[in-house]
């Protein structure tokens, strides 16, 4: 049992690992665009592995993969996004991710790098055409934009139910 001293310590260390990570985004490619998710949610990146497809699944939900004994679901982003389907090749990476209790791997074409972008950076998205479902906002690093995906969203209950 932790006395009150150590739980505090743990507390702190959790907290202090909270802030290292705030404004974090892994920043990956997909097609010709830049997008980012909060980094909190990325347990791992891959390359891409022996995919089993499973029937009766969502188009973008490709199946599933083994990741050291856990089956984990896999989506190609590029589907979801209603994008062009292409051939998998060694920049291909999955992005293994936590939402809510469950663990999903995302296919994107490519990852580049981890970038911080803080909460006055990121613009709302504008009232075009585009699908502000999974889009929590834009953000503006340099003289770049990056589309900032909101995992929770991206991944919602009805693609776990279709795919289970």
């Amino acid at each position: 049992m932790m006395s009150d001293v150590e739980n505090t310590m743990v507390d702190e260390t959790f907290e202090t690992m909270d802030m290292a990570q705030k404004d974090l985004y892994l920043n990956f490619h997909i097609g010709s665009e830049d997008f980012g998710i909060d980094i909190a949610h990325v347990i791992e990146i891959i390359g891409i592995q022996r995919i089993t497809a499973v029937p009766d699944m969502p188009h973008y939900m490709q199946g599933v993969i083994n990741l050291r004994g856990k089956v984990i679901s896999v989506m190609d982003v590029r589907l979801r996004f209603d994008m062009e389907q292409r051939e998998y090749d060694d920049r291909t990476c999955v992005v293994v991710v936590n939402v809510g209790e469950d663990t999903v791997g995302l296919i994107v074409d490519r990852v580049n790098e981890v970038v911080e972008i803080s909460s006055n950076q990121i613009q709302p998205v504008p009232q075009l055409q585009l699908n502000e479902d999974y889009i929590m906002g834009l953000g503006k690093l340099n003289d770049e934009v990056k589309i900032l995906i909101d995992v929770d969203r991206l991944i919602n209950e009805g693609d776990f139910v279709e795919a289970a």
